[in-house]
C-alpha cells in the first residue's frame, strides 16, 4: 500500500509541475519582454532628464540678449550709457566684460566718440533690464569662465602660455612671391 501511495504522490507532483510550467513559461517570456522595454524606457528617461537639466541650467543663467525691435528702438546716448553703468554699480572694465567690449570702447561710448553697434548695443539694451544682483552674478560667472580658461592654458618653462596662436598665411599672390606647390 505504501508503494501505491508513493507512486500516486509522485505522479500528482509530476503533473502539477507540468501544469505550473505550462502556465509559468508564457508569463516568464512576458516578464522578460517587459523588463527589456523598461530598460529601454529608463535609458530614454535618463537622456531626457539630462537634457532637461541642461535646459534648466541655461534658463537659470541670465543672458544679455535683446530683441531686434528693442535694439532698433533704443537710444543710447553717452549720458545714458554712463548712467546705466552707475545705476548698476559697475566699473567701465566690468561693463566691457559684460558686453564683450574693451575698456577703451566703453570709455569711447561714454565720451561720445563712438556708438555701440551690433551685439554690443544688444548687450547694453539687455543690461537695462537687469538688476544689480543679477549683474553681479553674471560678472561672477564670467570671472569663473576666464579662470577656467586660464587654468587650461598652463604656462610652459619659459613662462609662455601653452596655447599657440595660429596665424593665417597670406596667399602667395598677395605676398608678391610665387610659390610652387609640390
Amino acid at each position: 500500500m505504501a508503494k501505491i501511495e508513493g507512486v500516486i504522490k509522485s505522479e500528482i507532483m509530476r503533473l502539477a509541475k507540468r501544469e505550473v510550467r505550462s502556465v509559468f513559461r508564457p508569463l516568464k517570456r512576458e516578464v522578460r519582454q517587459m523588463s527589456l522595454k523598461l530598460s529601454v524606457l529608463s535609458k530614454g528617461f535618463a537622456s531626457l532628464n539630462r537634457m532637461a537639466k541642461e535646459l534648466h541650467l541655461e534658463e537659470a543663467k541670465p543672458k544679455l540678449e535683446a530683441t531686434t525691435e528693442e535694439v532698433k528702438a533704443s537710444r543710447l546716448s553717452p549720458e545714458r550709457i554712463s548712467s546705466l553703468r552707475r545705476k548698476l554699480g559697475i566699473s567701465q572694465r566690468e561693463m566691457g566684460i559684460l558686453t564683450g567690449a574693451s575698456l577703451g570702447a566703453v570709455l569711447s561710448w561714454e565720451k561720445g566718440k563712438f556708438r555701440p553697434r551690433g551685439e554690443k548695443k544688444g548687450a547694453l539694451v539687455a543690461l537695462r533690464k537687469l538688476k544689480k544682483r543679477e549683474v553681479k552674478k553674471l560678472l561672477a560667472q564670467k570671472a569663473e569662465e576666464t579662470k577656467k580658461g586660464k587654468l587650461e592654458s598652463k604656462p610652459t618653462r619659459k613662462g609662455r602660455s601653452s596655447k599657440r596662436v595660429i596665424r593665417k598665411e597670406k596667399p602667395a599672390a598677395k605676398q608678391g612671391k610665387s610659390r610652387k606647390v609640390t
